[in-house]
């Protein structure tokens, strides 16, 4: 059975569970739990070391029925979540969410059906990638919001080029797109045994807020051979500690969260009701103290970096306009940091509606008396451009102009070609003159408002509705949260 069998197998399983309430990012939670099991239960046949304690194996829980294993099963997952290592993080606060015995039963005996450890770690790992993109589809669960589009994130890894002794780490991992494709790319170019173990083991190192997304990251390196005991995943804040000098890596690739401004809930002494109040980072190696997330992302990630380590990061547009902080934020990292490339990005290629987004790529250098930013090279993936997330689908071969203007072999090779339209260079004295260092640079004529023939097709104006539909919706739901 092919990878797209299986998953189509397992998923069209999740339809049924919905009529009980199991939403799908639920469903791949549950399933997430139970390919591991089966996963240890192989091993320990195959005569290899299990780290599940011997009552809690798939070989006990696939021999129940009932009550007898929704009771088993529940208990299963509370002891594992209280072990250390890749085991105690794929079961943190793990609960069962299928209350159907039956259900249960039918969902164990399916997986059980398969060897999953005899298919290699690129088909497990296949398999898994698919589960969660249809999660990922799932508008109304909010899971988009952790899935980048893959032509996006490979697209930013050949520019990149993460070599095999290098360490490439993500503090917004969600379920691992980046590390994965980081580590594939890298694999091609091992040449010896230690750089091998170093990638298995040490080369990838990310983080997230989420418990279940942390969850969902490490089943999905354990899936495609990464990790040894401990795992390279960690559940906290990135944002809450100061970056250690032993915790600075060679490149980050990061698709830091969207959406309001970081944010906490409290009870109102005076009114007794939740409040929400902005949430800000008192950190000596930030510029600037705000509640914007996404700011106080680029400024974790510089100081992650080494002396000379790289980043490519997406960032939503007020990043690159937004006054107060935003200026602040602008400012210092083209003057501590070669800020050399920016490419900005079409909509409709998220899941998440409504998301205008760009990708800045900067480099990390030592404390020097003049800014280290030279030039500032654009391209305009966005003017003129149309994606939607099915008629017309972002592919790895639209970014093909992007990759051989960036000349990852050498930078110094760059230049402007009046063939490639959307690729423009802009110098440091003019990127500070302009009004508040406004970074929000575009050029290129929109078709669409000078000439009627080139309005989007129906499709578009629909997807572009639903995006503001979308918009609106979330705005509606933080008033909620906050009334409730």
């Amino acid at each position: 059975m092919s990878a797209s069998e299986i998953v189509n197998k397992v998923w069209n399983y999740a339809h049924v569970l919905r009529d009980d309430g199991v939403a799908y990012g639920d469903y791949v939670e549950q399933i997430t739990y139970l390919i591991f099991l089966k996963m240890a239960d192989e091993r320990e046949l195959a005569g290899q070391d299990v780290v599940v304690p011997t009552e809690y194996r798939w070989s006990k829980l696939a021999k129940l029925d009932g009550d007898e294993l929704e009771v088993h099963y529940r208990h299963t997952l509370e002891q594992l979540g209280k072990q250390s290592g890749m085991l105690g993080t794929i079961f943190r606060k793990a609960q069962n969410k299928i209350q159907d015995p039956a259900k249960l039963e039918r969902l164990i005996k399916m997986i059980d059906k398969e060897a999953w450890s005899t298919l290699p770690a690129d088909v497990k790992g296949e398999i898994y990638e698919g589960l969660l993109e249809r999660n990922a589809q799932d508008v109304k669960g909010g899971a988009g919001q952790y899935f980048t589009p893959r032509p996006l994130i490979q697209a930013m890894v050949q520019v990149m080029r993460p070599q095999p002794d290098m360490t490439v780490a993500d503090p917004a991992c969600g379920t691992g797109g980046f590390l994965l494709a980081a580590h594939d790319y890298m694999a091609e170019l091992v040449t010896h045994k230690k750089q091998q173990i170093h990638l298995k083991e040490q080369a990838l190192r990310g983080t997230d807020i989420v418990d279940g997304v942390v969850r969902l990251c490490a089943m999905n390196l354990y899936l495609h051979g990464i990790g040894s005991a401990e795992c390279p995943i960690a559940s906290r804040d990135a944002l809450a500690k100061e970056v250690g000098d032993g915790d600075r890596v060679d490149i980050v690739l990061a698709n830091p969260p969207f959406g309001k401004k970081s944010s906490i809930t409290v009870i109102s002494d005076k009114t007794g009701k939740a409040e929400a109040e902005k949430l800000t980072y008192e950190r000596s190696d930030f510029w600037a103290t705000t509640s914007n997330k996404q700011l106080n992302f680029v400024q974790h990630i510089a100081n992650m970096l080494k002396i000379d380590g790289k980043a490519a990061v997406v960032i939503p547009d007020n990043v690159l306009f937004e006054g107060g902080a935003g200026e602040t934020v602008r400012k210092n990292l083209l003057e501590r940091n070669d800020v050399h490339t920016l490419l900005r990005l079409p909509t409709g290629i998220f899941y998440a509606q409504g998301v205008k987004a760009n990708v800045i790529f900067f480099d990390s250098k030592p404390a020097a008396k003049t800014a280290w930013t030279k030039q500032l090279w654009v391209y305009d993936y966005r003017t003129n451009v149309h994606k939607t997330l099915k008629q017309n689908r972002l592919s790895l071969s639209d970014f093909a102009e992007f990759i051989e203007c960036y000349q990852a072999e050498d930078r110094s090779k760059r230049n402007e070609s009046p063939t490639i339209e959307r690729w423009k260079a802009f110098d440091y004295a003019e990127l500070i003159a302009r009004d508040k260092t406004n970074l929000d640079i575009f050029w290129l004529k929109d078709e669409s408002l000078e000439d009627t023939d080139n309005l989007p097709t129906p499709d578009i104006i629909a997807s572009e509705i639903v995006e503001q539909l979308e918009i609106a919706l979330e705005e509606f739901r933080t008033v909620e949260e906050i009334l409730v």
